[in-house]
C-alpha cells in the first residue's frame, strides 16, 4: 500500500497519524494492500482553484476527492483489485474554522474529512438521504474504531 502525503501548506500535519487513518480506513473497507492514495494539504487559493474548475463552484471548500481507478470497498473474502484508488484534497484553514463551529479540535476534523474524502474515492455519496445515512454511518464506523485503535499512538 503506497500512502502519499503531500502539504502545501504552513499548516503543521501529523503525518504518521494521517497515515495511520489512511492505512485504518482502507483496511476497514478492505481495499487490496496495493492500491496506492495520495493525501494532499492546500491553502485556500489553491483550493478555491480546484473548486472552480471541478465543481464549477466559487470559493474554497474543505475536501475535494478524485478518484482514479474506480475501486469499490472489498468484502472479507474478496479485496479490491490493487490500483490507483486517488487523490484527496483538504484545506486545513477551512477545516479549522469547521472544527471551531462543530466544537471539537482541527485534528478531528482533518481526519473527518480526510475519511469521508476517502469514502467518495470508494463511490459512496450522500446525495439522497439514504445514500447519506450509509456513508455518514460508515465515515462514524471508521472514525470511532480508528480513535480506539490509535489510542496508544
Amino acid at each position: 500500500m503506497s500512502i502519499d502525503i503531500v502539504n502545501e501548506t504552513e499548516f503543521v500535519i501529523d503525518d504518521a497519524m494521517i497515515a495511520r487513518l489512511v492505512s485504518h480506513n482502507l483496511q476497514g473497507m478492505r481495499v487490496h494492500v496495493d492500491a496506492d492514495i495520495s493525501v494532499m494539504f492546500v491553502d485556500e487559493t489553491a483550493m478555491e482553484r480546484l473548486h472552480v474548475e471541478w465543481m464549477d463552484e466559487p470559493g474554497p471548500t474543505d475536501v475535494l476527492s478524485f478518484p482514479m481507478d474506480e475501486l469499490r470497498p472489498g468484502t472479507e473474502d474478496k479485496p479490491t483489485e490493487p490500483g490507483l484508488l486517488g487523490d484527496v484534497v483538504v484545506c486545513p484553514t477551512v477545516a479549522a474554522r469547521q472544527a471551531v463551529i462543530a466544537g471539537h479540535s482541527t485534528e478531528d476534523e482533518i481526519r473527518l474529512l480526510i475519511t469521508h474524502g476517502m469514502l467518495h474515492l470508494l463511490g459512496f455519496d450522500h446525495a439522497e438521504p439514504d445514500e447519506e445515512r450509509e456513508m455518514f454511518g460508515i465515515q462514524k464506523e471508521l472514525l470511532l474504531s480508528f480513535a480506539k485503535a490509535d489510542r496508544g499512538n
